[in-house]
Formats: C-alpha cells, sequence, structure tokens
C-alpha cells in the first residue's frame, strides 16, 4: 500500500512543471491542480497519465484553493493515503526527501508535518534569487509554520479543514496557526527537499513579491493577531517604516527645510545597524533589503486595508513571468 501522494499546483510553470513531475517517484499517485496556465501544461501532464485538476475561474486562484483541490482529489483516488507531500510546480523534489520525511512522521506521531532545506536552483544570477535562497534556510527542529513545499499528515490537514481558500498569500502559515493550536507539532528537518526557481530578476518582481507578503502580515494579523499574536509585529513593523516613519520624515524636511532633510537618514543608519549585527556573508545585501521591504509591505497592509473596506478581496499579486512550454 502507498503512504504518501503528492499535489502539484502551478500555472504557466512550462519548463519549471516538466522538471517538477520529473522529480516525483515512480507509480506514486500525483494529482497536478492548474490555475488557468495558458502554456499547455495540463495536457503536458495529462499526457503522462496522471491526474489533473483544473480549476475554474467563478473564484480567484490561490494556491491554498489549488492545495485543497489537490488534497481532495487525492484522497478520493488513494483513500488510504497516510502523508501528503505538497510542492509548488516550480520546484524539483530531492529523490531521498520522502522517504526522510515518511519515516521522522511515523517515529513522531506527535508532528503533523515536515519540511526540510529548499533552495534555490539559480541562487547566484540575481540578488532577489539570493535573497530568497536566504529566507528558506530557516532553523532546524521544531518550527512555527511551513512553506508550500511540505508533507503533511493527511488525518492532520483534513481535520483542520484544510488551508483557507480565499488567501491569496500566508495560507501556509495561516494553517500552521490552527495546527499548533490543536496540539500538532511542525519540523524542519536536516536534509534537502526541493530546489526552486523563484526566477526573479527584476527589481518589480521582488517589490511585488514584497507587497504580497505585506498583505500576507495584514491579513494574518486580523485573522489571528488578537488570539495568538500571528504576524502583528510584523505589520506593526511595516506601517511605522514604511508609511508612518516616511510621512513623519516628509512632514520635518518640509517644516524644517532644508535641515530637514537629514531626518532621512534614519533609514541609512538602520541599514548600518543592520549591517553591524549581522555575521552572514550577504549581509549587505540583507541590511539594505530589510530596510527597503518595508515600503512594499506597507503598501500590502494598505491594499488589505483598503479591501476590507470596499469588502473585496484583493486579487493575486504574481510577481513571476510566464514560462512557456517549448
Amino acid at each position: 500500500m502507498q503512504t504518501t501522494g503528492y499535489v502539484v499546483i502551478g500555472r504557466n510553470e512550462g519548463e519549471r512543471l516538466k522538471a517538477c513531475i520529473r522529480s516525483l517517484p515512480s507509480g506514486a499517485t500525483v494529482v497536478y491542480v492548474d490555475s488557468g496556465s495558458t502554456d499547455g501544461s495540463p495536457d503536458w501532464v495529462r499526457e503522462r497519465g496522471l491526474s489533473v485538476h483544473e480549476l475554474t475561474q467563478d473564484e480567484p486562484f490561490t494556491a491554498a484553493r489549488a492545495r485543497n483541490a489537490g488534497f481532495g482529489l487525492l484522497r478520493q483516488l488513494a483513500p488510504d493515503i497516510l502523508f501528503v507531500q505538497f510542492i509548488d510546480g516550480d520546484c524539483e523534489l530531492d529523490a531521498a526527501w520522502p522517504d526522510a520525511a515518511r519515516l521522522f512522521l511515523e517515529a513522531h506521531p506527535e508532528v503533523c508535518a515536515v519540511f526540510g532545506r529548499r533552495r534555490e536552483r539559480f541562487r547566484d544570477r540575481s540578488v532577489y534569487n539570493r535573497l530568497c535562497d536566504i529566507e528558506w534556510d530557516v532553523p532546524l527542529g521544531p518550527a512555527l509554520s511551513f512553506g508550500g513545499d511540505v508533507m503533511v499528515r493527511a488525518e492532520a490537514l483534513a481535520t483542520a479543514g484544510g488551508y483557507r481558500g480565499d488567501l491569496i498569500a500566508g495560507e501556509e502559515p495561516e494553517l500552521c496557526v490552527r495546527l499548533r493550536a490543536a496540539g500538532w507539532q511542525i519540523h524542519r528537518l536536516p536534509a534537502a527537499m526541493s530546489v526552486h526557481d523563484a526566477a526573479m530578476t527584476r527589481f518589480g518582481q521582488w517589490w511585488r513579491r514584497m507587497v504580497r507578503g505585506g498583505h500576507a502580515f495584514a491579513e494574518g494579523a486580523w485573522t489571528h493577531g488578537r488570539r495568538h499574536g500571528h504576524w502583528v509585529k510584523e505589520t506593526a513593523r511595516a506601517i511605522a517604516w514604511g508609511l508612518l516613519l516616511p510621512l513623519a520624515c516628509l512632514a520635518a524636511s518640509l517644516a524644517l527645510w532644508p535641515l530637514g532633510l537629514l531626518v532621512w537618514l534614519v533609514y541609512s543608519l538602520q541599514v548600518l545597524r543592520l549591517w553591524l549585527r549581522s555575521s552572514h556573508p550577504d549581509r549587505a545585501a540583507l541590511a539594505l533589503f530589510n530596510v527597503l521591504a518595508r515600503f512594499p509591505e506597507a503598501q500590502g497592509v494598505v491594499w488589505f486595508a483598503l479591501s476590507r473596506v470596499r469588502r473585496r478581496k484583493t486579487k493575486l499579486i504574481e510577481y513571476k513571468s510566464p514560462k512557456r512550454n517549448a
């Protein structure tokens, strides 16, 4: 009996999706969920004899909605599946990862989800890819949340009700809040898990990704902040550094012109402070973009606030350009 099933989600991933599908164990039960691709991805996967579910456009496309649909179809195809490996279509799974993850879950019944090291395939192609690679390298052991690539205990996911399908970002940490509240644990294992292709080569892509992050912070804080403190600090930080402080600096600049312009040096001093306190080889880039990220994050917070006022959900925020199939 197969104990592990696989859910792949994607949208216009092209060759990245092909590499992802080929990296999965031969003979495994695999479900691919497509969110409106125009690059022929669904047909290519079907030709490999795998199950495909294409999301309809009557509801907004989200990764959370896609994962829920994939999990539902997987349970129909293989009701006895114990573990589900979710993987994004722009990633390749490490060959040794499924066994390592499964064995850990079998040995630790209190753990509902495990993830390993996700690396960027083209880490040195741009500073933005490099920042992603650093972002994936979280501490080993107990963790607060996981990302898109993760092996989850099917029982725990079903009991939790799956992902929140309406979230355009931050759906994994939101699910983790509910899983941990139910008594489950999450672990980062010291094993290679997947290779990711962020394909970020332009500043505009990075900016949109940070806007999406700010939106996720605000929505997470709105949903779970009062009870669990989820992303309250991150939302407050974005508002303070990306919105309130710039307004204060602008007011000081106008009121005390031209000496008032010196107040903007607070951002340079913050970059310097972060650079001095870090020992990371990429500390200069980390310090600079850590401070710079507060501005698009604040934009994302504002977008979420406006969506609440208008009672209208924010549309999917994408940063990646479609990659056509060859």
